[in-house]
């Protein structure tokens, strides 16, 4: 197991605080970077986590260890946005990653860190994360100012409007989001918290895709739908070109609403995934000790799903979420992570303590599953790319996760987290697991 070099994370951190500090001096000056046709953000998140030992009479390919040293992960991000023509812009995001989970990111189906990823060097390394364009057509005279954010330009726009994306980007900027529980450079850790967990959305292991988004956007209701490539191989980097038999649609209904004078949205999804997949009973009747999944891979194998997510204010400091997702779980994993059913719910509470309202207080709850031909895989000693103990005692996967985050100044925030996992990777024979975690995140 790797463990990135402290002296490195040191670098990097001191290299981007200096970009940060350089920025921020510009700030106030008439630059391109900051006139209404440029957008510029910068992002930079270090997390450590470390679990206490726990009990662990057996493991296998893809444990959580009983006992093993702190992890650590970083990432940094540009986010550049430029207005290319009335209606169109391009984004383009060069990251910087590297790090690894606990045990490398394995052994729980609601990994602990979403920030990390589960293959590959874990030496910070430079890539494109995003570099799509955009085309806005309107459909109404009324304009909305939109935000200046990461990847959108602080401008008026239409507020009916027909959006096109295309490109690279993450599937999770458009679909699945939820004001509460969405990102864990700033919100909630875990896998299963930040998205929903039944959702195998499309993505290479970092968690981005190739393709286009249409969006029909109004003040009371958005319809998107997507069509997007899929990696050629399960949770790996690079992308099936065989897209006549391999990629993924995605489809979702988002309604705002007023509950007791309190904002409110709720959205419907539903994804369809057609790849090379393996199937769970015909790697079980394979003659041999452990079933392989991988060796029964064809084309033509599907999977499709639902969810229903939910964010809610329940007054002027207080907002919950709730999410439900579910998929087939006949094929194997191909993208996200091992759960084929899961419900989690969630409250966020802001000036909690310090009577200051930019510190927020998270907790949240969630409680995954398999399918039952995924279960009796799992049982017979497969693995998949995050769960495989060797054998298995079943129970649904049940994780408590409590976190305050503090702002100590506008842009740097320090979160402190707790997570308690019982029956990790639907195992009853391991855990309970206790991880504490401390995120640093700086944000321009």
């Amino acid at each position: 197991m790797y463990y990135p070099d402290c002296a490195m994370l040191r670098k990097i951190i001191i290299f981007f605080v200096f970009i940060i500090i350089k920025c921020s001096s510009a700030s106030g000056q008439d630059t391109l970077l900051h006139t209404s046709d440029w957008g510029f953000h910068f992002q930079q998140t270090v997390i450590g986590q470390y679990h206490f030992d726990f009990n662990s009479p057996y493991s296998g390919f893809n444990s959580l260890a009983g006992s093993e040293k702190a992890a650590y992960s970083v990432t940094s991000t540009v986010f550049l946005g430029r207005k290319l023509w009335h209606g169109g812009e391009i984004y383009f995001n060069p990251e910087l990653a590297g790090g690894s989970g606990l045990s490398g990111s394995v052994g729980v189906a609601g990994a602990l860190n979403g920030e990390t990823y589960r293959i590959g060097d874990p030496a910070p390394s430079l890539a494109i994360a995003r570099l799509y364009v955009q085309e806005n057509i309107a459909l109404s005279d009324e304009e909305v100012m939109l935000q200046d954010i990461p990847n959108q330009i602080g401008e008026m726009q239409p507020a009916k409007r027909i959006t096109f994306t295309i490109g690279k980007y993450s599937l999770a900027d458009q679909f699945d989001v939820n004001s509460v529980s969405h990102d864990p450079r700033s919100q909630f850790f875990n896998w299963a918290l930040m998205s929903a967990g039944a959702w195998d959305y499309p993505a290479d292991t970092k968690g981005y895709t190739i393709g286009a988004t249409v969006e029909y956007i109004t003040p009371q209701l958005t319809i998107r739908a997507a069509t997007d490539m899929v990696a050629k191989v399960a949770n790996q980097l690079v992308f099936d070109q065989n897209f006549s038999k391999a990629h993924s649609e995605t489809f979702e209904v988002e309604i705002p609403h007023h509950l007791l004078t309190y904002d409110g949205t709720v959205r419907i999804l539903a994804f369809h995934t057609l790849a090379h997949m393996g199937n769970y009973l015909e790697a079980l009747a394979q003659k041999v000790d452990t079933p392989d999944i991988s060796l029964t891979r064809v084309y033509g194998r599907s999977k499709y799903g639902f969810e229903l997510n939910i964010d809610q204010h329940l007054s002027k400091d207080i907002s919950g979420f709730f999410r439900a997702s579910w998929n087939d779980g006949k094929n194997e994993t191909w993208m996200f992570t091992e759960i084929d059913q899961s419900i989690c719910l969630g409250i966020a509470q802001s000036g909690a303590f310090r009577n200051n309202e930019d510190d927020i207080l998270r907790a949240g709850v969630v409680i995954d599953g398999v399918s039952n031909d995924h279960r009796k895989y799992l049982e017979a000693g497969g693995s998949g790319f995050i769960l495989g103990d060797g054998k298995l005692n079943y129970a649904l996967e049940e994780i408590l996760e409590v976190q305050y985050a503090t702002h100590l100044t506008s842009y740097f925030t320090l979160s402190a987290d707790y997570q308690f996992v019982m029956n990790p990777g639907y195992n009853h024979d391991r855990g309970p697991v206790h991880v504490i975690g401390l995120r640093a995140h700086v944000e321009l």
